[in-house]
């Protein structure tokens, strides 16, 4: 079954579906109205017979009581299956290469980056936005940090086993996705909870230990005994009395902590549906397995901790319903008894929280691609080659371009010191080319599959200057500015980093006599501290230092034939200098007379 297929199927079945839940929610309304009925017609057609009256209403407000957790489970499920349908839309949508339902990644751009800007990265038509299913800002961070971060090389086969097998799951990570829709869980609540994990605690008065439990016990007590007159009132008002200065004394310290993490209540039930999603999957491969296992705890699962402290701040919410909020103060000391409970509950857990939120970012990122591979089957995962440099690929193309228009091509380069030398006239696809290497270069370090029939590549450090941008805040010169990449390029190939460089046009803020000397004087170097690299330039006299340098410099070409005036590109990368030029054609076209 094609992905369109899967996908387009899935819609259908989920519309019935929500055909059925609405169906469903109207039947719980009319049930309910009937409950209410009944109850009124008990009580007008058996009061004052108490011995029925009494079981019937008792029944029928069990009864509707239970309707309407059952109203509440379906409308939940309502909601749930309104997600669902979006994602398989927007899937839809972006087999037809539309992404506009998916985040961009704009806020994750870096100013200046190794090859961040040149390969688009982030931004409206960006590889992140391609790939991007997560749903949390720990979610969309880590995928930002594995895009802009090459992974370790004994990092890589592990995410490749775990992004092959959750390509499998795809309706289980679309229910991951639904989850972290419905109230998604950002950086903000992660930022609370780790300060307030590093507060010290509010309560430390240590006979609160044992009082908190004497106190509500003798204010109950006399209570009860003044309701039958066993006691004075004056002894109930003064033990109300006490009662009350005690709760506005802590009131202080209950106030701190409830700023700090009331309002997180939606967003930590989104966090525990989604990690008891996790948990309770069967996975293979030994990465997940482990993410999986440190949501796992000794006594309870972190699923079911994160809602012991929902239902404890759910509980600390009471203090803002002023009809509750004062007889549990009075006499349960209510809101110090849930600070307390909060106090525990960080000594148990304070070093948890990191890793739950974490391992659901690097859930979510696995699971992105592991949904462009479930769309893209035809797509390969490299092999690594510990031997420094190699790179090999077969068919390879650029991800963002619709297959049915990707011209695909080839790179071969087997040693160190290598230096490509692609030469090509204007619009003949040396830049694309050029960004096809650099982004499948990108997400093969990041363990993901490439856009190739076949891909090997030695793990390396990807560098690239192509896209140069003046900056007059920093009175900087696109000349100036591009200077400051390539020094980062020489820093690392005189400090013997195993880098791979990608340039496109260098030194073009210059004079063409500057131009010339400094580029040859650039791969002269290269070629002297063995650098791998691909440059693409005008510059066709580079191409004759081939022959000072045959066993480091191949030259390579994209060609343009032409026809009475008019251009045809075929974007196929050629052996060889090119020697077809169409800048004069070009200028024509605009009114300049050649």
């Amino acid at each position: 079954m094609t992905a369109q297929t899967f996908y387009e199927r899935r819609v259908s079945s989920l519309e019935q579906q929500h055909k059925k839940l609405v169906q469903k929610r109207m039947l719980f309304s009319w049930l309910r109205f009937a409950c209410i009925a009944a109850i009124i017609a008990v009580f007008y057609f058996f009061v004052p017979d108490w011995v029925v009256v009494a079981p019937f209403a008792l029944a029928l407000l069990i009864l509707f009581r239970l309707l309407i957790y059952r109203d509440i489970a379906n409308r939940e499920a309502i909601s749930h299956n309104r997600e669902l349908l979006g994602i398989n839309e927007a899937e839809i949508k972006a087999l037809n290469h539309r992404y506009d339902s998916f985040n961009d990644g704009s806020h994750h751009s870096m100013h200046e980056h190794f090859y961040a800007n040149d390969m688009d990265i982030f931004g409206q038509a960006s590889l992140f936005r391609f790939l991007n299913r997560t749903v949390s800002e720990m979610g969309s961070a880590q995928l930002a940090n594995w895009l802009l971060n090459p992974a370790d090389k004994n990092d890589i086969p592990a995410r490749q086993q775990a992004i092959k097998e959750l390509s499998t799951k795809t309706e289980w990570l679309q229910n991951l996705q639904a989850f972290g829709k419905e109230s998604s869980v950002n950086m903000l609540t992660y930022n609370r909870l780790q300060h307030w994990l590093y507060e010290p605690a509010g309560f430390t008065f240590k006979p609160l230990k044992w009082l908190r439990w004497i106190l509500p016990a003798i204010s109950i007590s006399i209570t009860i005994a003044t309701i039958f007159s066993y006691v004075p009132m004056n002894v109930f008002y003064l033990t109300i009395l006490g009662m009350a200065i005690i709760a506005f004394r802590v009131e202080k310290n209950v106030q701190v902590v409830h700023n700090r993490l009331g309002k997180m209540v939606d967003e930590l039930k989104t966090l525990s549906r989604s990690i008891a999603w996790i948990e309770k999957e069967s996975f293979q491969s030994p990465l997940l397995q482990q993410l999986q296992g440190e949501f796992k705890q000794r006594y309870n699962t972190a699923s079911q901790n994160i809602q012991q402290l929902e239902k404890i701040l759910d509980r600390l919410d009471l203090r803002f319903n002023i009809v509750l909020a004062v007889p549990l103060n009075l006499l349960f000391l209510w809101n110090m008894q849930q600070c307390l409970e909060l106090e525990k509950w960080k000594k148990h857990h304070d070093a948890d929280v990191n890793h739950w939120f974490n391992n659901l970012g690097i859930f979510e990122a696995l699971g992105s691609f592991g949904v462009i591979y479930f769309n893209n089957p035809g797509w390969t995962f490299p092999v690594l080659k510990e031997d420094h440099f190699f790179i090999e690929a077969v068919n390879m193309g650029h991800p963002l371009i619709k297959a049915d228009k990707r011209v695909n091509n080839f790179i071969d380069i087997e040693n160190k010191g290598s230096i490509m030398l692609v030469t090509g006239s204007n619009m003949a696809g040396k830049s694309t080319y050029l960004r096809s290497i650099g982004i499948n270069v990108i997400l093969a370090m990041a363990g993901a599959p490439v856009c190739a029939d076949r891909f090997t590549l030695s793990p390396v450090q990807l560098l690239s200057s192509m896209r140069i941008a003046d900056n007059l805040e920093e009175s900087t010169s696109t000349f100036y500015a591009e200077l400051k990449k390539l020094k980062t390029v020489i820093d690392k190939v005189n400090n013997n980093e195993r880098v791979f460089i990608l340039l496109d046009e260098i030194l073009r803020g210059t004079n063409s006599l500057d131009r010339h000397a400094g580029s040859e004087a650039l791969i002269k170097q290269l070629i002297k501290k063995e650098a791998a690299a691909i440059i693409a330039t005008h510059d066709v006299a580079l191409a004759t230092l081939e022959n000072t340098y045959p066993q480091n410099i191949h030259n390579y070409h994209f060609d343009v034939q032409v026809n009475q005036e008019e251009l045809y590109f075929d974007y196929e990368l050629k052996p060889g200098v090119c020697t077809s030029m169409n800048a004069s054609i070009l200028m024509k076209k605009i009114g300049i007379e050649i």
